[in-house]
């Protein structure tokens, strides 16, 4: 082993988290700008109707608007739609943030879509995505709190499906909370907290959001939540420790500790039998390292090397991974950090040799999409700003996990 490789530390892995998108869900900003529409009948009208909820003042071009329409603009929901009984021309589209259309003519829906492109305005034209540069999905609305379901356009029904069922499942409460976060992003921002500090603020501001919908968010609520943040941040700048079993390698079978110490976590420890789908609900800045046939000694002195340095670390156990001994526990506690264990549920059976070798290991989707990166060659906290790892034994360790 040369003086080099002795220097080397794990490498954090960036994987990327996102999978291929079909449509990339964008929210606008549509307050006070101008948005065109032009056809007539009920879909043209409900795409007025949510423009302007939006904030958009409308101009709809029909020449003969149907009931739908004039009702509408008679009661626009939030700005103006003003309906203008004409055909539409290409001058129209100046100083438009958006254009809709909705044509029975295959040719006009043609023209509308060229004359809106040509004008560098996005535009979208009903039942025509040949023609749309982005498309309406169906909403939840907990306005501020708004979610968007697409499904490319290849089932709209299903999507309409999915958004009855989280209708039900987001109690309409939760837009109060959301526009508590609103008033309250301000103060938090210029309340003297680090950044980890305003991040465990809002954190624990979710959990109490998500415990108490339909309670009305009071400023007693705010101070209490920030005095607590404030409390907790010098142990918090310490750093912390948690143990997550992954349970029978199920990410639906991830238990709800196990899932808020994944989204809060800094640096995630993984080992080969990880299955993929789990890291999908973690945090997505956190930077993962693969640590599956590192010696435990050298393990737990990561752990603590990290901890000390102020992250949140969590060790992610696969099926079959050893756990952690009481003395290895003891010595993160002894080296005065706190460490958490959160065992995963226990497997109804053994998983059979063939289901154990369909299993897709998570280094070896790593290798195959390019995820894993070498050990570098600059010491880790050069590198990522980590504290210097331990020498030799570690890097020759970590090093072999680099290689699957």
């Amino acid at each position: 082993m040369c003086a080099v490789e002795d220097r080397r530390d794990p490498a954090p892995v960036h994987p990327p988290r996102m999978q291929a998108l079909a449509r990339l869900p964008i929210f606008l900003a549509l307050a006070g700008k101008r948005a065109l529409v032009a056809g007539n009948g009920a879909p043209v009208a409900w795409k007025a109707e949510l423009l302007a909820a939006a904030g958009a003042d409308v101009a709809v071009f029909a020449e003969r608007p149907c009931e739908e329409l004039r009702t509408i603009a008679a009661k626009a929901p939030r700005a103006t739609i003003t309906l203008q009984q004409r055909a539409w021309q290409n001058e129209d589209f100046g100083g438009a943030a958006v254009a809709v259309g909705g044509f029975e003519d295959a040719a006009e829906a043609e023209r509308f879509s060229g004359a809106a492109r040509a004008a560098g305005v996005p535009v979208n034209v009903i039942d025509r995505p040949a023609y749309c540069d982005f498309s309406f999905g169906a909403i939840v609305n907990r306005s501020p709190l708004v979610i968007g379901i697409s499904t490319d356009g290849a089932a709209p029904v299903f999507g309409q499906a999915i958004r009855a069922r989280l209708e039900t499942m987001i109690p309409r409460g939760f837009a109060r909370w959301a526009e508590a976060a609103h008033r309250w992003r301000q103060a938090v921002q210029s309340s003297g907290l680090s950044a980890s500090g305003r991040r465990r603020f809002w954190q624990a501001f979710a959990a109490f959001a998500l415990s108490n919908p339909r309670r009305e968010p009071a400023a007693a609520d705010f101070d209490a939540l920030l005095r607590n943040t404030e409390d907790q941040a010098t142990a918090a700048e310490a750093g912390s420790i948690t143990l997550v079993g992954a349970g029978p390698g199920d990410a639906e079978l991830l238990t709800l500790r196990a899932v808020r110490a994944l989204q809060s976590a800094d640096v995630i420890l993984i080992d080969d039998l990880l299955a993929p789908d789990i890291l999908d609900v973690a945090r997505r800045e956190a930077k993962t390292v693969l640590v599956g046939k590192t010696d435990k000694q050298d393990e737990v002195a990561l752990l603590i090397a990290l901890a000390k340095a102020g992250r949140r670390v969590v060790r992610l156990k696969g099926p079959g991974s050893p756990t952690f001994s009481r003395e290895e526990i003891a010595a993160c506690r002894g080296a005065g950090l706190t460490i958490e264990v959160v065992p995963g549920v226990a497997a109804a059976a053994d998983r059979s040799e063939t289901e154990r070798n369909t299993v897709e290991r998570v280094s070896d989707r790593v290798k195959n999409s390019g995820r894993l990166a070498p050990i570098p060659e600059t010491p880790l906290r050069a590198c990522c700003g980590w504290p210097a790892a331990r020498p030799a034994r570690r890097a020759r360790a970590l090093r072999s996990t680099s290689r699957g």
